[in-house]
């Protein structure tokens, strides 16, 4: 009898694994398209700081938060194109972060050593830095395809980086050239950053014209601990928490063989992700303590702004911080293009189920941002008009079919860097200047 019993339930125990495994095959599919035992997904790790340095981020004096130099550029796996052997293709350029701080293959002011040299400047933020590494070998491709660039060696220079939004795109390229930078084309791509982090400053009291609180604000906490709360530390610790948990299942993901367990896994590193990114966002909203005798000096707001007139206000300095961007470089011969990046949410594009679980959060803390101060750019950019050559991205995934954000923020995946690329080369080529001789 017990035989018949322990067979029963290893019959069922078997039929139970047999059904979980087609149910996760399935999920899998329906996640990805793909067949789980010949495809794999890939996964963001956010890993601890090289050298076992407490950060890797440094606060300059004229621009705010930078980083370290020597920091080398990881390209995650499924942005990557294909590499000639030999090549990492983690790091095809080599770019390590530079005597600034900036991702880039060259310290900064890169001097021509060659006649030949066309210099291309890109400003802006993170979507802007990893534009420099993912969409620009596509759009030189476009561009030499032009006679006018035919023989040219045209050198990328990124002066974008994570978190940044105007004036610090203006503060940049106003300190480079003064110190001797040349360009021969400066393309700048912004205006997320501006609503959604500029209305976080305004929420904590800061003027809107501050960096970035999401990245100021653990630095001021690394110099100056009064500024350190009980909750900020049950905060700290709970993101470190959730660190240390998508690394162990990135590794977890990466070695299972089993489509339910590996559905599993992935659910759960979805939910735990969401949760960090959220947690991220909570933290540079909380109260600090003794901001007042903090010894770094963020500016309190320098007006009242309520509702419509807060982001009206964060889109006039969007615009304004642009134009003197544009007078600047006019002066010098210099043609400056300005695009304004698309947003998962300010758009009319109709999601599949698999990029809107990965897009679209409603605990966001960029959605409000983003929703109410995405018609203030607009309205904003009318002005610029006719003063700058000003083209609006806004809608350039709207028709689009294949996933083109990488997360819930405002990152964008392989296809959907080249789509900015194509957008990017197609206006400076239709443009007016020396291409269309």
């Amino acid at each position: 009898m017990a035989r018949r019993y322990l067979w029963i339930a290893s019959v069922n125990l078997f039929l139970l694994v047999l059904f979980a495994e087609i149910a996760g095959l399935f999920l899998y599919y329906i996640d990805t398209g793909a067949l789980f035992y010949v495809h794999h997904k890939t996964y963001e790790r956010i890993t601890d700081t090289p050298e076992s340095r407490l950060t890797g981020e440094a606060l300059h004096p004229y621009f705010g938060p930078t980083h370290m130099p020597g920091l080398p550029l990881q390209i995650p796996a499924e942005l990557r194109e294909n590499q000639p052997p030999g090549v990492d293709p983690a790091n095809p350029t080599g770019a390590r972060t530079n005597n600034f701080g900036f991702l880039s293959a060259y310290d900064f002011p890169f001097a021509r050593t060659r006649a030949d040299q066309f210099l291309i400047g890109i400003f802006g933020g993170s979507v802007g830095n990893w534009f420099c590494h993912i969409g620009v070998p596509h759009l030189l491709r476009s561009l030499e395809a032009n006679a006018y660039f035919k023989g040219r060696e045209l050198v990328p220079l990124c002066f974008s980086h994570e978190g940044y939004k105007q004036p610090q795109q203006l503060l940049a390229l106003t300190y480079f050239l003064s110190i001797g930078q040349e360009f021969d084309l400066v393309i700048n791509i912004d205006g997320f950053n501006e609503v959604a982090l500029a209305s976080m400053n305004d929420q904590r009291g800061a003027d809107i014209s501050m960096p970035s609180p999401m990245h100021m604000q653990g630095l001021v906490n690394l110099i100056d601990r009064s500024t350190l709360t009980p909750e900020r530390l049950r905060s700290m610790a709970a993101i470190q928490r959730d660190r240390d948990t998508l690394d162990a299942l990135v590794t977890r993901l990466m070695r299972t063989r089993s489509a339910a367990v590996y559905v599993f896994l992935d659910r759960y590193y979805q939910q735990t992700r969401t949760h960090y990114y959220t947690e991220l966002g909570r933290l540079s909203n909380l109260p600090d303590g003794a901001v007042e005798t903090s010894m770094v000096r963020v500016t309190p707001k320098v007006a009242t702004r309520d509702g419509a007139k807060l982001f009206a206000d964060i889109a006039s300095q969007w615009a304004q911080s642009s134009l003197m961007m544009q007078a600047m470089l006019r002066d010098r011969g210099v043609p400056y293009f300005h695009f304004l990046q698309p947003n998962q949410y300010f758009t009319t594009r109709r999601f599949g189920d698999a990029e809107a679980r990965t897009a679209l959060n409603p605990g966001s803390p960029f959605k409000s941002g983003a929703e109410q101060g995405y018609p203030a750019l607009n309205a904003a950019s009318r002005a610029l008009v006719g003063k700058e050559p000003f083209f609006n991205g806004v809608g350039i995934f709207d028709e689009e079919p294949s996933p083109v954000y990488l997360d819930d923020c405002c990152h964008y995946t392989l296809r959907g860097n080249r789509l900015l690329a194509d957008f990017v080369s197609a206006s400076i080529l239709g443009a007016e200047g020396p291409w269309r001789r």
